[in-house]
């Protein structure tokens, strides 16, 4: 049986139910963090419950009850649905009210949970994706991880009918990143990325991605580029908690490059994988 976490409860899922009312069902009220899961251990944790914490600031949603709290009911949910390797979604929505664009600073926050298992990696990482370059039609605050996705929804459908398993963005040709990944291009060994601007969300991969990459002697540009880089650069990859460090075989769309699966790439998916946690 499949359990979920609904506020404080653990329940069968089959149990759940959410109020009609709830915010985020009406206007995506709400933000969430994704943590991969790896022998039964929760990878970054603390990085995920900062930046939960940051959105829920930058929103005025008032988180439910203390991080300990959350931790504890998370990790009893991955024990109760015995994953060792896996995703845990988690979210937060500003609560239960009628319907108005305004809310009150008084609801209590709705907090639920769920996993589902990880996809497999092997092919992509060592082969690369290919990814559709297209208009990026999303909000201004995209640093908020909010439950709001319908730009990043549209995009990636769009990706998916031309083959491509990624869609990366831009903004009247500067490149930002991609439906739910973050972009880095490769060129003489110096990696690039577009900044932690509210044009992005800062995630928790690329973050480490970029400490690796400095501990290890590459030099990291967080600079806007433009859509024409692509051409020029010798190796892109993408980056989230999902996908880890994939590389990119193919950009289709408003331009078409390729690229091989480099050495920079390679040796950062192995330094990735020597942080990950370990089985006992």
């Amino acid at each position: 049986m499949e359990y979920i976490i609904q506020n404080e409860q653990l329940l069968p899922k089959a149990e759940a139910s959410i109020n009609f009312e709830d915010r985020g069902y009406y206007f995506g009220d709400g933000i969430y963090e994704v943590i991969k899961v790896y022998h039964g251990q929760p990878f970054a944790m603390d990085h995920h419950l900062d930046r939960l914490r940051s959105s829920a600031e930058k929103l005025e949603i008032p988180l439910p009850f203390e991080e300990k709290k959350m931790i504890d009911l998370l990790m009893e949910l991955l024990e109760k649905n015995k994953v060792m390797n896996g995703l845990v979604y988690f979210q937060v929505t500003r609560g239960v009210e009628p319907r108005n664009h305004l809310y009150t600073r008084n609801s209590t926050a709705v907090f639920t949970a769920f996993t589902q298992p990880a996809q497999n990696l092997e092919e992509t990482q060592k082969n690369g994706v290919d990814v559709w370059l297209t208009d990026d039609i999303r909000w201004l605050r995209c640093d908020i991880k909010t439950i709001n996705l319908l730009g990043n929804v549209m995009v990636k459908r769009e990706a998916a009918d031309q083959n491509c398993q990624e869609a990366i963005l831009h903004r009247s040709g500067t490149i930002t990143e991609g439906s739910s990944s973050n972009l880095f291009l490769v060129k003489d060994k110096v990696l690039y990325t577009h900044p932690a601007t509210n044009l992005i969300l800062n995630g928790i991969t690329r973050q480490l991605v970029i400490e690796l990459a400095e501990q290890h002697q590459y030099s990291v540009v967080e600079e806007p580029f433009p859509v024409e880089v692509l051409e020029h650069a010798d190796e892109a990859f993408i980056t989230s908690s999902s996908v880890e460090i994939t590389p990119i075989k193919s950009v289709k769309g408003q331009l078409s490059t390729t690229f091989d699966v480099g050495p920079v790439t390679k040796d950062l998916q192995a330094k990735f994988k020597d942080i990950l946690p370990k089985s006992n």
